[in-house]
C-alpha cells in the first residue's frame, strides 16, 4: 500500500509535467527578494539561482511592468502590487470567517446566490460563495477577479474606497465591453458612482453577464475603511427590476451587519 508521503511525491512529479520554467524562475525570484528587504542586483539574483542573465532581465522587466517588482537604484526589491495582494488576503481570511454565516442568511432570505469579495489591486476578488437552492447559477466561484467597472462588488469598491481616484483608474481610455449594457467610459464610471453612494448599493444591470443581474453593498473596517463588499447574483427573470429597492435594502441591511462584527461603529 502507498504511503501518504509516496501520493504526496506521485502528485508533485505529475505536477512537474505542466510546469512553466520562466514562470516559476520568477516565483523563485520573487521568494529570494522577500528575503533581501535592500534589494538584489540583476547579476546578483542570476547567480544565487544559477540562472542566465539575460533571462532574469527579462523576467525583471515582466515584474516591473506588472508591478510585482521595482527598480531602486540599480536594485530590484518587491513591487506594490504584493501589498495589495497580501492585504486581500488577510483581509479575505478574516473576512470570510465572519461572512460565512451572514452569506447564508443572505441566501436564505433572497433565496439567491450570495457573494463575498474583497479589493485586489484594481479588481474585486471573490473569497466566498453561498449558492442558491436555484439550477441556475451565474455566480462567479471563490478566486475569480472581476474587473470593477462591470461587477456589482467592483462598483462598490469604485463608489466608496476609489471614487477620489477615478481618473487614475479609468481614466486612459475605454475599458472592457462585456456586453450591450456595460458602461466603459470614464463619464459613465462618473455618474454611476455618484448615484451608487446616494442610494447606499451597486447594481450590475446585465454588465457583466446577459441575464444576470447583481447587487452589492459595502463593508467597512473598525477603521471605517471599505475592505470588502456582499451582494447576491440572480438571473433576471427571478430578480427583476421592480425587486431592486427590496433586494437593495436586505443587501444593504446584511453588510451593515458584517461591518458591525468586523468593528465598524457608524458615525452620527
Amino acid at each position: 500500500m502507498k504511503t501518504r508521503s509516496k501520493f504526496l511525491s506521485d502528485d508533485a512529479l505529475a505536477l512537474e509535467r505542466y510546469v512553466i520554467p520562466n514562470l516559476r524562475n520568477a516565483c523563485w525570484i520573487m521568494k529570494l527578494l522577500a528575503q533581501h528587504p535592500d534589494g538584489l542586483k540583476a547579476a546578483e539574483i542570476a547567480r544565487t539561482l544559477k540562472i542566465p542573465v539575460t533571462t532574469t532581465l527579462r523576467i525583471m522587466a515582466t515584474l516591473q511592468l506588472e508591478g510585482y517588482a521595482r527598480k531602486v537604484d540599480g536594485r530590484f526589491e518587491l513591487g506594490p502590487v504584493l501589498i495589495h495582494l497580501g492585504n486581500a488576503s488577510l483581509a479575505g481570511t478574516e473576512i470570510r470567517s465572519a461572512a460565512l454565516p451572514i452569506l447564508q442568511q443572505l441566501t436564505a432570505r433572497t433565496d439567491e446566490t450570495s457573494h463575498l469579495a474583497v479589493p485586489c489591486d484594481d479588481h474585486s476578488l471573490i473569497v466566498a460563495v453561498q449558492d442558491s437552492p436555484h439550477p441556475l447559477r451565474a455566480a462567479s466561484r471563490p478566486g475569480s477577479l472581476t474587473e470593477l467597472h462591470c461587477s456589482s462588488t467592483g462598483k462598490s469598491f469604485i463608489a466608496f474606497l476609489h471614487y477620489h481616484r477615478l481618473e487614475e483608474l479609468f481614466g486612459k481610455g475605454r475599458l472592457t465591453k462585456r456586453t450591450a449594457h456595460t458602461q466603459d467610459t470614464l463619464a459613465e464610471v462618473k455618474r454611476e458612482a455618484a448615484v451608487t453612494r446616494k442610494r447606499g448599493y451597486s447594481l450590475d444591470d446585465e454588465e457583466f453577464n446577459l441575464g444576470v443581474r447583481c447587487l452589492a453593498a459595502p463593508v467597512y473596517s473598525s477603521q471605517g475603511q471599505v475592505v470588502a463588499a456582499i451582494g447576491i447574483t440572480a438571473a433576471t427573470v427571478r430578480f427583476t427590476p421592480e425587486r431592486i429597492p427590496e433586494i437593495g435594502a436586505i443587501v444593504t441591511e446584511h453588510a451593515a451587519e458584517l461591518s458591525r462584527l468586523m468593528g465598524y461603529q457608524r458615525s452620527v
